[in-house]
C-alpha cells in the first residue's frame, strides 16, 4: 500500500499506453484499462519486462457498472488511487453534416459521459488517498471551436468546465483536478484523419511528449497549482491567445487555420 497507484483508461496504445510504461517506469501500480485486449497484454508485458507493476482489465467507460468493478478490483491490489488519468476517447473528423448523428453520440458519450462516469466512480478511493490527483485530457481544439472537428471540440470544452469546476468542489477533499491541453498527437487515432487544421499546423507531438507531460503536471502541487497545462509551443500558443487575445482575433486566426470561408 506504500507504492502509489495510477488508473489509466485508453491505456492500450497511444498517449495511454506512453502514460502507462513512463509511471510503472517511475515507481507506480498502474491500472491498464482499455477495450482492446490484445493491446492490454502488450503493454503489460511491455512494463513486466522493464520490471514494473501493472494491472490490466477491460473496461467500457461509457458503462457505469463497468467503472465500478475495474475501479474497486484495482483497489483491491493497490489499496489508493494517487492518479485517475481520464485519456480514452474517439475522434471523428470532417465537414459536421457529413458525419452520421451515431458518430456523434459516440463522441459525446465517450469524451464526456466517459469523464463523468469514471470520475464519480472514483470519487471514494481518491478522497481515502492523500493528495490524490485526476487528469483529463483535454485538447487545443477546445480552445475555440474549430471546423471539421466540431463535435470533438465540443466534448473537450465540456472536460474543460467539468475539470474546473471539480478542482474548486474537491479542494476540501484534498483531490486536485487538472486537464492537459496537447494539439496534434501522433497516435493511431489520428492515422488517415487530414483536416485542414492538421494541415495548417502540423503533428508536432508524440505520445511520450504528453506522457511527459502528465508526468510533469502532477508533480506541481502547491497553495496555487495550476489546473491547464498546455504541451507544446504550438497548444501554448493558442491558449495564450485565447486567453488574452480579443475574441475577434482568435476566431481570425482559427478561419485562417482551418481555411474557413
Amino acid at each position: 500500500m506504500e507504492q502509489p497507484a495510477i488508473f489509466v483508461t485508453g491505456a492500450a496504445a497511444g498517449i495511454g499506453r506512453a502514460t502507462a510504461v513512463l509511471f510503472a517506469a517511475r515507481g507506480y501500480l498502474v491500472g491498464a484499462y482499455d477495450l482492446d485486449e490484445k493491446g492490454l497484454k502488450e503493454v503489460a508485458e511491455e512494463i513486466g519486462a522493464a520490471g514494473g507493476s501493472v494491472v490490466t482489465g477491460v473496461l467500457d467507460v461509457t458503462d457505469a457498472a463497468q467503472w465500478s468493478e475495474r475501479l474497486a478490483e484495482f483497489h483491491s491490489r493497490a489499496g489508493r488511487l494517487d492518479v485517475l488519468v481520464n485519456n480514452a476517447e474517439v475522434l471523428r473528423a470532417g465537414p459536421f453534416e457529413e458525419i452520421p448523428a451515431e458518430a456523434h453520440q459516440r463522441i459525446l458519450a465517450v469524451n464526456v459521459g466517459g469523464v463523468v462516469l469514471g470520475t464519480r466512480a472514483a470519487f471514494g478511493y481518491l478522497r481515502d488517498t492523500p493528495g490524490a490527483q485526476v487528469v483529463n485530457l483535454c485538447s487545443a481544439s477546445a480552445i475555440y471551436g474549430q471546423a471539421e472537428l466540431a463535435s470533438y471540440g465540443a466534448s473537450k470544452a465540456a472536460v474543460r468546465n467539468l475539470t474546473e469546476a471539480l478542482d474548486l468542489e474537491w479542494r476540501r477533499h484534498d483531490i486536485r483536478v487538472l486537464a492537459i491541453w496537447p494539439l496534434f498527437v501522433a497516435t493511431g487515432m489520428l492515422a488517415g484523419v487530414e483536416t485542414a487544421s492538421t494541415k495548417s499546423l502540423g503533428v508536432r507531438l508524440t505520445v511520450d511528449d504528453v506522457a511527459e507531460g502528465i508526468w510533469q503536471a502532477t508533480r506541481r502541487r502547491g497553495l496555487l497549482p495550476r489546473v491547464h497545462y498546455s504541451i507544446g509551443a504550438q497548444a501554448k500558443l493558442l491558449a495564450a491567445a485565447g486567453k488574452y487575445a480579443p475574441n475577434w482575433v482568435v476566431r481570425t486566426a482559427n478561419r485562417i487555420i482551418t481555411r474557413s470561408r
